[in-house]
């Protein structure tokens, strides 16, 4: 179903992001790659040129509204169209609200959920016109389940679970745009990498103990839900790790 599509992923660089873009390309779309270390785009643009793809890469600081709204209009310029938006870029510095991490706070709200309304912003009017388009979100189990050291992060993806079913109900009917929201518990990435704030670090530490999803696991899904049939807008996909209780 996706063969010859055109896909823009964001957060490309590493995990999630980069393992869709060579599973979105193996089955056949054309990748337009985004993200802030072009170093890596650049090794995932040769990966994916080398195994016979059609790949596009730019910088993306999804931060940056003039940054999400030049990377559609070079997709275009290049391909003529954008078929999915894969919104994925995000940032998880979890800790406790008393420590007062403000400026980490700042951050999430900018890259998970601004962003993710820059990026959506920037192709919707395309997909609108041609009545046709399937933007997938990233969220989470925070989504839908509040943990403590989490509240700021899973505020975020409450939004963007929110945001994702607010524009299926906008656009799908009326403009044939499907949405999914991709939600996956405990994945093995960098997303953890980010985390400053000491005091949470052993929650951390237990959490990796468990035996994660991989980056692959969620690749795998994203596929499944664009390479639905058209009549099939496959709304949400929650998953966990079978080791993970909440």
């Amino acid at each position: 179903m996706i063969k010859d599509k055109v896909v823009i992923i964001t957060g490309a660089s590493s995990g999630i992001g980069y393992a869709a873009a060579e599973t979105l390309s193996k089955a056949g779309a054309k990748v337009a790659i985004g993200a802030r270390r072009t170093d890596r785009l650049e090794e995932l643009a040769k990966k994916i040129s080398d195994d016979g793809g059609e790949v596009f890469y730019q910088k993306l600081d999804v931060t940056q509204r003039s940054e999400c709204d030049n990377f559609a209009k070079a997709v275009l310029e290049k391909w003529g169209s954008i078929d999915i938006l894969v919104n994925n870029a995000g940032l998880m510095p979890l800790s406790y609200f008393k420590n007062l991490k403000v400026d980490e706070w700042d951050r999430m709200v900018d890259v998970n959920l601004k962003g993710v309304l820059y990026c959506t912003s920037a192709v919707i009017t395309h997909m609108n016109e041609k009545k046709s388009g399937h933007i997938v979100n990233v969220s989470s189990t925070a989504g839908r389940i509040v943990f403590p050291g989490g509240i700021v992060y899973c505020a975020t993806k409450h939004a963007v679970t929110a945001f994702s079913e607010g524009l299926r109900q906008e656009f799908s009917v009326r403009s044939n745009i499907r949405v999914t929201s991709i939600e996956p518990g405990i994945v093995e990435t960098e997303l953890t990498d980010t985390i400053t704030d000491e005091s949470i670090k052993d929650y951390v530490e237990n959490a990796r103990k468990i035996d994660g999803l991989q980056s692959q696991d969620v690749a795998n899904a994203i596929l499944y839900a664009v390479n639905a049939p058209p009549h099939v807008n496959v709304n949400e996909i929650l998953m966990r790790p079978t080791q993970q209780e909440h």
